[in-house]
């Protein structure tokens, strides 16, 4: 009989952050490194896999609102199988795993196949976009709390309340933070409206960290005409609150911000 051990593997949920490499923490970098195999989500920048062992597998598993994806129950499947064969499994996942990356999901899964792990926090595109336009998310005078709320519903939810999350974050001085709204954006927009005034200041980032990041400073009254008008697309983030006004190419009359904010 064969009493050889089966190898014993492992598997790491690492945040790669919201683009710009050097924002990776250091705890990333190495569990990077020590990877046999990668399984990497389609907004992560490639410059990232730099820090990959040459040996090691990189397999690209993209998950994008709109686009094709790799079916959540395989990338499952993967995960479980390569951990069980012994290997070091890093899943790498753009912004942060607990922040509308399906961490959460993953480790449900790997639970339940008896697999312990190991979750590295990254940067989200949320923080990351308003800090490089000079603004804060919270802020004693303008904002006791921030929400992050996703725009896109999973199939068969109804979604969010938009009124009353507005009404909520008037009342208690909330700053919204909406990934994966644009496709929404009418939606959300008007149904923000019902609860926030049409001047509330808006920020879009899109692209957040990275080179080719691009941004408009507007109110929420002007979010769709200035999305349009601008050529905003997905990967982008919106931020409704007055913490906007924080943002250094910020105006009385919300004009937007012509160039990338250095």
């Amino acid at each position: 009989m064969n009493t050889t051990a089966r190898p014993h593997g492992r598997c790491t949920l690492v945040g790669a952050g919201p683009g710009d490499p050097e924002l990776l923490t250091l705890k990333a970098v190495k569990a990077i490194a020590s990877a046999t195999l990668l399984l990497v989500d389609d907004l992560v920048n490639e410059a990232v896999l730099a820090h990959a062992s040459p040996s090691a597998r990189i397999v690209h598993v993209g998950k994008r609102g709109g686009c094709k994806s790799t079916p959540q129950a395989f990338i499952d499947k993967m995960m479980i199988t390569a951990v069980q064969e012994g290997e070091h499994v890093v899943r790498l996942k753009g912004g942060d795993p607990f922040i509308f990356g399906r961490g959460g999901e993953e480790v449900e899964h790997l639970r339940a196949a008896g697999i312990d792990l190991q979750v590295v926090n990254g940067i989200t595109s949320g923080l990351a976009g308003m800090s490089s336009l000079g603004a804060p998310l919270t802020h004693r005078e303008h904002a006791h709390g921030v929400v992050f709320v996703t725009g896109h519903a999973k199939p068969g939810d109804s979604g969010t309340d938009w009124a009353q999350l507005a009404a909520t974050a008037k009342g208690s001085k909330l700053t919204l933070v909406i990934y994966m709204g644009v496709s929404s954006l009418e939606h959300i927009s008007s149904g923000l409206l019902q609860g926030l005034p049409g001047q509330t200041p808006v920020a879009i980032v899109q692209h957040a960290s990275l080179p080719n990041q691009r941004e408009a400073l507007t109110t929420l009254s002007e979010l769709t005409r200035t999305m349009a008008r601008e050529g905003l697309q997905s990967p982008s983030i919106i931020v409704v609150g007055d913490v906007v006004q924080g943002a250094r190419a910020w105006d009385a009359q919300g004009h937007l911000s012509q160039q990338r904010i250095a």
